[in-house]
This record gives structure tokens, sequence and C-alpha cells, in this order.
């Protein structure tokens, strides 16, 4: 059996919606082989994240496009790391009906490569909650992506499906 590789998965998350991304996520990672701890942004800091091999940040936007404030000191410490060759991913939750959909995503994902990691392109930003069956696809979908970029580092050993 393969070594599994730590994984951290951090989020904002008001009402659960993102922390229920999150939760999609992570389950999905655990099949392939992934140990997977979930955190809360606010409680967390960037030295933390060196001991993790992978790490996913999610949040839910706030306003016309801000940072919820569970976001922002986590988001300003990062101006400072030095992430080179981390592999991180970015997710979030949001709501149509203001300016900027999922805006603190593309934050979140800008912020992280001006640290250096190796920033997955690919992100994740859902409506509301993972409800319907095409959110919690998306979901799947976007963790298993996640996976297989990781497994091209040679890294982590996918699992038959």
């Amino acid at each position: 059996m393969a070594l599994l590789k730590k994984t951290l998965i951090i989020y904002a998350s008001m009402s659960g919606n993102t922390e229920d991304i999150a939760k999609l996520i992570g389950k999905r990672l655990q099949e392939d082989e992934m140990d997977v701890t979930y955190e809360d942004m606010d409680a967390c800091d960037s030295e933390s994240l060196r001991k993790y091999d992978y790490i996913l940040a999610g949040s839910y936007t706030w306003g016309d496009g801000d940072l919820p404030y569970e976001a922002e000191d986590f988001y300003e410490e990062l101006s400072d790391a030095d992430f080179t060759g981390k592999k991180i991913g970015c997710f979030g939750s949001g709501d149509h009906a203001y300016p900027k959909f999922c805006e603190a995503v593309d934050l979140l994902q800008g912020r992280f490569a001006e640290t250096g990691a190796d920033v997955f392109t690919d992100l994740l930003k859902i409506e509301g909650s993972p409800e319907t069956d095409e959110a919690i696809s998306e979901c799947i979908q976007f963790a298993e992506s996640f996976s297989a970029w990781c497994a091209k580092s040679g890294r982590v050993t996918m699992n038959a499906s």
C-alpha cells in the first residue's frame, strides 16, 4: 500500500455551504489514499500548512466580492509566505445575485500563486449549498481532477475505480 499523502482542506464557512463542499472533496480524495485533515481558516496560519503535501483552500464570498472576515488574517499572512513546490487548489461557494460570483476563490488562487505555489488552475465555484446532484457531481469531479493533477507529480497512487 502507498504511503498516504497528507492533505489539508482549510475553509471559511458561515452557513455551512463551503464546509459541505470541503467534506465532499475530502471524502473523494480519501478514496485516492490521501490522508485528509480539515481546519477552519480562521484557526490556521501559513506556517502550519508546511507539514502537508497538498492543500485545498475554500471560502465563501462576502458582499460584492470580498473575502469574509474569517479569511482576512490568513489571506494577509500569505503575502509573506513561500510555498514554492506546494500543490494547492481553491474552491468556494457564492451567490449569483452578487456582481462578483465566488470572487474569494479567485483572490485565494491569486494569493497562493504569489507565494510560488504550484496552483491548480481549475477552480470550483458552487452556487449556495452543494445539495443538487449537479453540484455534488461538480465537487467530486473537482476532487478527482485535483487528485489526478497531484498524481502527475508522482506523489499519489491512484486507486483503480
